[in-house]
């Protein structure tokens, strides 16, 4: 029995071994770094909240955060009511629905850079395939996308939402085949109404699930960089420079680790505000 105990031991050791070297060291190692001015091949020095206090004196700050606001705020709505709508739609027998699930999820499974450069493809000015439909539509002068302040944002937006509606498709449609018959059988007899059912049955018992896959979305959109850096490189000029875009710049392009890791460690915070302030409304509702 000890031996098969050490056995148990040696399997489950490289597990904690990773998360220890490269999670646990990591953020206690940069939560060190941001209380000192620490730049690539210079002494650090001790400088206390310094780097806490320049984030919130730093345009460039607020520039990037307001941008991811927008970015959270459009794309988490659209993917959640798509995927919604999606869902409804889906949740009832249909010819091909096996092949259609299939297919819908591919997107999710695609690496973020590889979209962004797909999107740089499709978004093209001159030959990409939105603005060849807009010109046989009539558009004489469709949007340059990656010229203009708010296409560029919009492009970026419809990537993203291309790329996770069929996450918020698939949890909410598992969610919607897991709600009892019986409910909507007994609704049936009092009402034909099928908002009315929906209003009242469908949305209150799937609201758990509503609140999992809205949660997951804005912690996945508030740190997003990949497509706004292959797509667009943060431009034109800083308009689609989200906050995880600058936090790169900072760290891995000026070599301001210290300040790159205090400006990690707010959106850690501001991430941990929103979670608890979702999870305390769903216990208020629930309890």
């Amino acid at each position: 029995m000890a031996h098969k105990e050490q056995i148990k031991f040696f399997f489950v050791i490289p597990g904690i071994l990773w998360v220890l070297i490269f999670t646990i060291f990591p953020l206690l190692y940069s939560l060190r770094l941001s209380f000192f001015q620490a730049r690539l091949g210079q002494d650090q020095t001790f400088i206390g909240m310094g780097n806490f206090q320049g984030a919130f004196s730093d345009y460039r700050f607020w520039n990037s955060l307001s941008i991811t606001v927008f970015f959270v705020v459009v794309s988490v709505s659209l993917t959640v009511l798509l995927g919604l709508g999606l869902a409804l739609l889906f949740n009832r027998p249909r010819r091909g629905l096996r092949f259609f699930r299939s297919s819908f999820v591919l997107p999710i499974f695609t690496a973020p850079i590889a979209l962004g450069y797909l999107g740089l493809t499709i978004f093209h000015e001159d030959v990409g395939a939105v603005n060849v439909a807009l010109r046989m539509l009539g558009v004489v002068n469709p949007p340059g996308w990656f010229h203009q302040v708010w296409a560029a944002r919009l492009a970026i937006t419809l990537v993203d939402v291309w790329q996770w509606t069929s996450f918020c498709f698939l949890v909410l449609l598992a969610g919607l085949q897991n709600l009892p018959e019986e409910l909507y059988e007994a609704a049936q007899l009092d009402t034909s109404s099928g908002w009315g059912i929906f209003r009242h049955i469908t949305l209150p018992l799937l609201a758990p699930v509503l609140f999992t896959v809205t949660i997951l979305r804005l912690v996945e959109t508030l740190k997003v960089l990949d497509i706004p850096f292959s797509m667009t490189s943060g431009g034109p000029g800083a308009a689609t420079q989200t906050y995880s875009f600058y936090v790169y710049l900072v760290g891995l392009r000026n070599f301001n680790a210290g300040y790159a890791s205090a400006l990690a460690y707010i959106l850690l915070l501001i991430m941990l505000f929103i979670s608890s302030f979702f999870f305390n409304r769903l216990r208020a509702i629930y309890d």
